[in-house]
């Protein structure tokens, strides 16, 4: 793990293998067997935490999620579950946004893997008496953009759908397009967790080092990362957005 600011390219097994993590019975319904980690990126004051996770078959404990987050799943599939039972189904392939505090429990039979962001701010209490309804969203990747999500007076087009907000306001997913532009180098504003769904994106450090992003590809790029981006025709992602400013009690 490291707080390097720099883009960082999600691998499915990290740069060096993952982690065995050390469980709390208390925490699971039915224990993992295992359940392993690589953190890219973390920022323990701001409580954000990104990288690679994957665990065998396991329910958590009934209760509050703990913290907004997005996910993409890699392999294995899951289910979160409400207090009648019902849920949200999610599978390998599907992106999955959970809002902070929804009571659920996550369960699953067989092996699982994602790629997370997720964000549980210290200074935030604990919304409650949420429902779980609507709380968790399983998202479609092929999901289009019409020109209703144009944002105005933008060059080149592009378009933007907001899929879901935090209560504080400072964590947002969404669907974004634009057409082939590029970019100088310039500090990067937020914290961005990136999934391309279609085009290609090279984001370039200050160093000069290239990073080539194409369909399937998950980044993330620090807030205050010097970046430039190059789009050569055109670029779909989903994008998780942390802007660290804005945080409860500050």
């Amino acid at each position: 793990m490291t707080s390097e600011l720099r883009v960082y390219r999600f691998e499915p097994n990290g740069p060096d293998g993952l982690k065995p993590m050390v469980l709390d019975p208390a925490d699971f319904h039915t224990v993992p067997e295992q359940q392993n980690l690589h953190v890219y990126f973390q920022d323990k004051d701001l409580g954000m935490s990104v990288g690679v996770w994957d665990t065998t078959s396991m329910q958590e404990a009934f209760g509050p999620y703990p913290g907004d987050e997005f996910i993409f799943v890699l392999e294995g599939a899951f289910k979160m579950l409400d207090e009648t039972g019902d849920g949200v189904d999610a599978k390998q392939g599907q992106s999955v946004i959970f809002r902070n505090g929804v009571p659920v429990s996550w369960k699953q039979d067989g092996y699982l893997k994602k790629f997370y962001i997720t964000y549980l701010d210290p200074r935030a209490e604990t919304p409650e008496g949420l429902s779980a309804d609507g709380g968790i969203q399983a998202l479609d990747a092929d999901m289009d953009l019409t020109d209703e999500y144009l944002l105005p007076d933008s060059d080149p087009p592009t378009r933007e759908k907001v899929l879901f907000k935090n209560d504080h306001g400072n964590f947002e997913v969404g669907l974004w397009d634009t057409q082939a532009f590029t970019s100088e180098t310039n500090p990067f504003p937020c914290h961005e967790f990136g999934q391309v769904l279609d085009g290609e994106v090279t984001l370039t450090d200050a160093d000069g080092t290239e990073h080539l992003f194409v369909k399937g590809d998950c980044f993330f790029i620090p807030a205050g990362t010097e970046v430039a981006w190059n789009v050569p025709r055109y670029l779909k992602k989903y994008y998780a957005v942390l802007i660290p400013e804005n945080r409860p009690g500050a």
